[in-house]
């Protein structure tokens, strides 16, 4: 409980310090900028082709089985609610974990247990600033990034799948994404993203602070940061459908 408790006070301190102008001034933004750009310009090129060959993939298996049961009229929205809705946040939000935050909580393990952080503050620097706190933005970026680009392309490859090479469904279709996307709905996928990127980026960077180090120190921290975050992004996942089918 303890412990808990200790989590949860360290979470709120990184997330005021994300809030605080202070954290953005002059001396810490090449800091923060080579962060946020090692979070996501690595991964961007990667996960936008996947998604995409994904994406034909999964639009091209709605649009057909909704064609063979005569529901054609359904295909778009049913791609826009299952794609972009629900799998492309949580795709970019797990990419953004494997890839970027867990590998990043087990750095700052390595660290605290080499004792960096210590000597950090012995000459007057803040680990939690100087750190904790830019790894944490750079995976709340990295997500955020990763899962606008890849709904916009998305989107996209839906109307050419559908419509072809033409402009002259535009605005049936961009009709029928709005009657997705009503206001309800854009708020609880924003809020979806949002928590998502928060889940990924705080729990392993946190978990990484407060877990006991022991001689496996690449494995403990990144394996209870895992389990931690996988349950909180079920919750999450949970919430959201609720939201927007009950």
């Amino acid at each position: 409980m303890r412990r808990a408790w200790g989590m949860l006070h360290t979470s709120a301190l990184v997330l005021a310090l994300l809030l605080s102008p202070s954290s953005y001034r002059r001396e810490n933004r090449a800091n923060l900028a080579r962060h946020v750009y090692l979070g996501t310009a690595p991964l961007l090129p990667w996960f936008t082709v996947l998604v995409a060959l994904a994406s034909l993939v999964v639009i091209r298996i709605v649009v057909v089985t909704a064609a063979s049961y005569g529901l054609s009229q359904y295909a778009l929205e049913m791609v826009v609610r299952v794609l972009v809705l629900e799998l492309i946040p949580l795709t970019a939000a797990l990419f953004v974990a494997v890839r970027c935050t867990l590998p990043g909580g087990v750095e700052l393990a390595a660290m605290r247990g080499r004792g960096e952080f210590d000597v950090l503050r012995a000459r007057g620097g803040d680990p939690m600033a100087t750190e904790v706190m830019p790894r944490v933005l750079a995976g709340l970026f990295a997500v955020v990034t990763l899962a606008a680009v890849s709904c916009v392309i998305s989107l996209v490859l839906a109307y050419l799948v559908v419509h072809g090479l033409t402009h002259a469904a535009f605005d049936s279709y961009t009709r029928k994404v709005g009657q997705v996307f009503n206001p309800a709905v854009t708020l609880i996928f924003s809020l979806k993203t949002v928590f998502f990127s928060l889940a990924v980026s705080l729990i392993p960077m946190v978990s990484s602070l407060h877990d006991p180090l022991s001689g496996k120190v690449q494995a403990l921290p990144e394996l209870q940061g895992l389990v931690r975050m996988f349950l909180l992004i079920l919750l999450i996942q949970v919430a959201s459908l609720m939201g927007n089918y009950y």
